[in-house]
């Protein structure tokens, strides 16, 4: 941990001469991490968050951006947020599900029924109290961004039904949910970081993975694995954190602008993610992957039964399920 903490910092500091003029403007530079390439939409929505909040605050206050993964995987920067060596984080709602435990609710298989069902819940008061969960684990959830519909792909032949999962090796985010929602198909869950996925594919370490259009036409999975079946089995939302050591060292009013811009910023990454599914669907159809789609989900939704069962126990977390399927 402590070795962790001081690889991410040392990595700040370098990257940090190389934006040296870049910060000099600003009395304080906040530095945000995600694991996508530049010009993901996550990047650029909170690129636009920095530019609200720079323009809000006279200039006080930047964001600067690490993309690409530079300052870690998820779970290692998850970490160092907590710890306010990084001061904002976008990050999948995954990693997050043995931390804070209402974010397994809206990670569940086939609990939200499209994506603008997933909208609802999450601009509500549910992602409200999903939100205000983050506190407690030296966290301040800000927003939401779109994550897509998560579907299989892999190397070795079309998944059309149940039976063609069996004895599969799948890659899964470093969740216990997304590893039993595999295990309860009947595939092999293997969770690994999401850098080591395409050559763990090309080499035969695992069958495939699971994830949207854009993150499998970026990573370049397309590529390895030619067989992609829709069966969008997970709809889940992202989540930007802030270190709550740096919200607190935030006047209340500069607080409020940083809010602010995060939720400003939701509908650019929401603008940006439609264009984005239909430019990076079109890019992995030329390239002659084989789309298997139209199946029949409903034996995919019975096998998850044991899910949700080993997963929703408390009292508290039966009423999210029950108020997020309820929602309209």
């Amino acid at each position: 941990m402590k070795l962790t903490r001081t690889l991410t910092a040392a990595l700040l500091a370098s990257a940090a001469l190389t934006g040296a003029a870049f910060a000099q403007q600003c009395e304080t530079t906040l530095r945000s991490s995600d694991t996508h390439p530049e010009g993901y939409p996550t990047v650029v929505a909170v690129e636009r968050m920095g530019e609200m909040v720079e323009e809000r605050t006279d200039g006080r206050i930047c964001i600067e951006v690490f993309h690409s993964a530079q300052l870690g995987e998820e779970k290692d920067t998850i970490e160092q947020t907590q710890f306010g060596v990084i001061d904002l984080n976008r990050v999948s709602m995954g990693p997050f599900n043995n931390i804070v435990e209402e974010t397994q609710v809206v990670s569940l298989p086939y609990i939200f029924r499209s994506v603008e069902h997933m909208h609802n819940v999450m601009d509500g008061p549910i992602g409200d109290e999903i939100l205000a969960a983050f506190e407690a684990h030296d966290l301040v959830g800000l927003a939401f961004y779109d994550g897509g519909s998560r579907s299989f792909y892999n190397s070795e032949k079309p998944i059309q039904s149940m039976e063609d999962l069996q004895g599969m090796k799948f890659r899964v985010m470093q969740s216990d949910i997304f590893v039993d929602m595999v295990s309860a198909l009947g595939a092999n869950a293997t969770p690994m970081p999401y850098g080591e996925v395409y050559s763990s594919i090309q080499t035969g370490v695992i069958d495939g993975a699971e994830n949207n259009w854009p993150s499998y036409d970026s990573s370049g999975h397309f590529e390895v694995a030619q067989y992609y079946t829709l069966d969008e089995h997970l709809i889940v939302p992202e989540v930007l954190v802030m270190a709550k050591s740096s919200w607190d060292s935030l006047s209340p009013e500069d607080q409020e602008i940083v809010r602010q811009a995060a939720k400003d910023s939701v509908p650019v990454m929401r603008e940006l993610w439609a264009e984005r599914e239909a430019e990076s669907e079109q890019k992995v159809r030329d390239a002659g992957v084989e789309i298997i789609k139209d199946i029949d989900k409903t034996p995919f939704i019975e096998a998850m039964v044991p899910v949700y069962e080993k997963y929703v126990t408390s009292d508290k977390l039966k009423d999210l399920v029950e108020r997020v399927q309820a929602t309209e």
